[in-house]
């Protein structure tokens, strides 16, 4: 299994001063020289963190491969389709959230995400949507034309023990349900090393996109030795 490093909060701490540091591309080449198979990186609408330049300078001037997480928008959209990254992760977006809370609306909102998909598909970039680990919604992404379904762990890693085995489930289920019509299998969302020991129960797994636990550790260890500790928990999988 893979590990994908989101590098939005080095980009959140650089903001909240306002300053050039600190600069994402110097964490996206620390977590590639510490092991790292991704960098992610979410250009919000609002630009609270991650800004266009980022997303340029992390296209060129590292060598890990870009799964860029955006919304449908269409502003975002040209965007991306000028920057061409490796991936593209659609996901839902409210001004008012702290951070991502659910997954993508795939059923309620499939008219409009169909054509983004085609758009990105045509133009050769990798598309994955970010959903909850839905019978319905998984089905949904397969007839969309994606060929990855991230699963959001978000609901399991932050659920109580009592609650946590009933979330698991739901994430082993989507896995398979995901995995038997052909899908790439990928998860992320409030991922630790506290708690990755359930995430590693889900099978069919090719990579965990982790961010916030990252960042936070890196405060103390710095960001080499915290994606290894990550690193080094994720080689326990078994698939």
């Amino acid at each position: 299994m893979k590990l994908g490093v989101n590098i939005d909060h080095i980009a959140t701490l650089r903001q909240a001063r306002g300053t050039s540091y600190p600069d994402p591309l110097d964490a996206a080449i620390f977590a590639s020289r510490a092991g790292a198979h991704g960098i992610t990186a979410h250009l919000r609408e609002d630009r609270r963190h991650i800004q266009d330049e980022d997303i340029i300078r992390l296209k060129s001037m590292q060598p890990l491969p870009l799964n860029l997480e955006m919304a449908n928008v269409p502003e975002i959209i040209d965007f991306a389709l000028e920057i061409n990254p490796d991936e593209i992760c659609l996901v839902p977006e409210k001004r008012m959230e702290l951070t991502t809370e659910g997954g993508l609306d795939v059923l309620g909102q499939y008219e409009k995400l169909c054509p983004t998909v085609e758009r990105f598909l045509s133009a050769g970039i990798e598309v994955s949507l970010f959903i909850e680990p839905d019978r319905a919604t998984i089905e949904a992404s397969r007839q969309m034309g994606v060929s990855i379904v991230e699963l959001h762990t978000g609901s399991y890693c932050d659920a109580s023990s009592n609650e946590q085995p009933v979330e698991l489930e739901k994430l082993i289920m989507g896995a398979q349900v995901a995995n038997d019509l052909g899908l790439q299998v990928n998860a992320g969302h409030g991922i630790t090393t506290d708690n990755i020991g359930g995430v590693l129960c889900i099978p069919h797994l090719n990579m965990l996109n982790i961010g916030h636990s990252l960042i936070s550790r890196s405060v103390f260890v710095g960001i080499k030795e915290a994606v290894e500790e990550m690193l080094m928990a994720i080689n326990e999988y078994q698939g």
